[in-house]
């Protein structure tokens, strides 16, 4: 089991966890960003957290995880591996979280879903309501990260491998724009 400790060191070491003034999806300013991509671009890294991960919800008998494409790709694949489950994702068409590529879920199919960092939970929620819109069953949320301060309901259990509250400014209440630091848009929504 890793330590608190060890998930952030790994995190730290790996790029995931990074400092600076950033200008978040939300449209929010904060000095530190999570980009678990970072993390998942080693594999051996990957496999360690999602399965570190995955045992949060041994013995649900998950037949499915299910993640938004393409953050959790990757999450979805490894935590499904290591809870002997099938691994799919959903993507956004025309602004619409859908299935594609042949991928269906079946009436009363026990499906997890996953993220890499839930800040919100939008796109979680849209993940839970298409899975629900199949008439699958939607046991539990796991995440690498809770960066929400545990805020966000899913209406099911929610588990996270590293709670983090990392704190978000309005721009006009933003500290570091006050002292004229540049923001970067780090994330890959537009």
């Amino acid at each position: 089991m890793l330590t608190r400790e060890e998930i952030i060191k790994l995190f730290t070491d790996t790029g995931v966890l990074k400092t600076g003034h950033f200008l978040l999806t939300s449209g929010r300013h904060s000095d530190r960003y999570m980009q678990c991509a970072q993390l998942l671009q080693y594999p051996d890294a990957a496999e360690k957290v999602c399965r570190e991960l995955a045992q949060k919800f041994k013995g649900m008998d998950i037949q499915t995880v299910i993640g938004p494409a393409v953050g959790c790709i990757l999450v979805s694949y490894e935590v499904a591996r290591a809870l002997k489950a099938r691994s799919i994702f959903a993507e956004r068409e025309n602004g619409v979280m859908t299935l594609r590529r042949g991928f269906t879920l079946k009436p009363g199919e026990k499906v997890l879903v996953v993220e890499d960092v839930v800040t919100t939970g939008g796109s979680v929620k849209e993940v839970i309501d298409l899975t629900k819109a199949y008439g699958a069953d939607v046991l539990a949320v796991g995440a690498l990260v809770d960066r929400s301060g545990g805020r966000v309901d899913f209406g099911v259990p929610a588990h996270y491998l590293l709670e983090l509250e990392i704190k978000s400014y309005l721009p006009e209440e933003c500290p570091l724009c006050k002292q004229g630091i540049p923001a970067v848009k780090p994330g890959s929504r537009k």
